[in-house]
């Protein structure tokens, strides 16, 4: 129950962060929305693969996928369906999605570290659900529970002598014999918890409350939008071009407007986004005036 309670925080947490952080700079409305709501149903998907891959072999494999076909993309559907770990295949998928948000690198870093968290939930439940109580032990259990109860009677012999016949005695072991029984079969049933819990419901809030927070914009509660800060044009999803009041050392590392497009060695790739992040890295160091 931990574990579903952290998946229910961290999905509306995730979709919460691409909401706020999409830089909608140079992007069309619709495909802001196209972006979010593929957001909202790959994560979606991960916790609805996560209740199957818990679910006994048979519970639901057809409801499960009618859901993906009817949610998802056919070929998505498909290849999440044919994986054989479909919730990795599923977190995959929304790691795909949140690296297709138009945001600053930084940002989808803390919306990756939500994906860690699913993948280590998924990890403490299978090990719940592989780490049963040995067989030998439930099979001891059960046994000795069944002899004492059929001994029983004959301790309770002579505590009913006052009864006709002795016949109190009956209705009283079966009574003992119901809580007994009911005790040692509710142990056996807390071996696999996740049969008992309402996965399906929380699947289902998941993927109502995630659909509704990609629907969300800024200023849409009549609150009004600020600027962006120079401090925070950092983390734009494209750098902003800098202003003729910028610092000189922000301005010397401007970047041409128009860039001849040449071919470049996986080499010469890895230096220069060295050298990007190295100077951006400085720059913001000397906008805030610590350099």
């Amino acid at each position: 129950r931990k574990n579903w309670g952290m998946n229910i925080n961290h999905t509306r947490d995730l979709v919460r962060q691409g909401n706020a952080y999409y830089d909608k700079t140079g992007v069309s409305e619709l495909e802001r929305q196209e972006d979010l709501n593929d957001l909202a149903l790959c994560t979606w998907s991960f916790v609805r693969c996560m209740k199957r891959h818990l679910s006994p072999e048979d519970e639901d494999e057809a409801d499960f996928q009618a859901e993906l076909y009817e949610k998802l993309p056919p070929q998505q559907a498909q290849k999440i369906i044919d994986a054989a770990h479909r919730p990795n295949r599923a977190l995959q998928d929304l790691s795909y999605s949140i690296e297709n948000l138009n945001m600053h690198f930084m940002r989808k870093n803390e919306i990756h570290k939500a994906c860690t968290i699913f993948e280590d939930n998924l990890g403490s439940s299978e090990r719940l659900l592989t780490s049963p109580v040995p067989l030998f032990y439930s099979r001891h259990t059960a046994r000795f529970v069944a002899a004492w109860l059929l001994l029983l009677p004959f301790a309770l012999y002579d505590a009913f002598a006052s009864s006709w016949n002795h016949i109190a005695m009956i209705p009283a072991t079966a009574v003992i014999s119901v809580f007994l029984f009911g005790i040692e079969e509710l142990a056996t049933q807390l071996e696999e918890p996740f049969t008992i819990l309402p996965m399906q419901a929380f699947c289902d809030k998941i993927y109502n409350w995630c659909t509704e927070i990609m629907t969300w914009q800024p200023g849409d509660n009549g609150t009004p939008v600020k600027p962006v800060q120079p401090d925070h044009q950092y983390f734009a999803a494209v750098p902003p071009p800098h202003s003729a009041a910028a610092p000189a050392a922000v301005q010397q590392h401007s970047a041409p407007a128009v860039v001849e497009a040449t071919p470049v060695t996986r080499e010469q790739v890895a230096a220069k986004v060295e050298s990007h992040i190295a100077l951006s890295f400085e720059d913001f160091l000397a906008s805030q005036g610590k350099q």
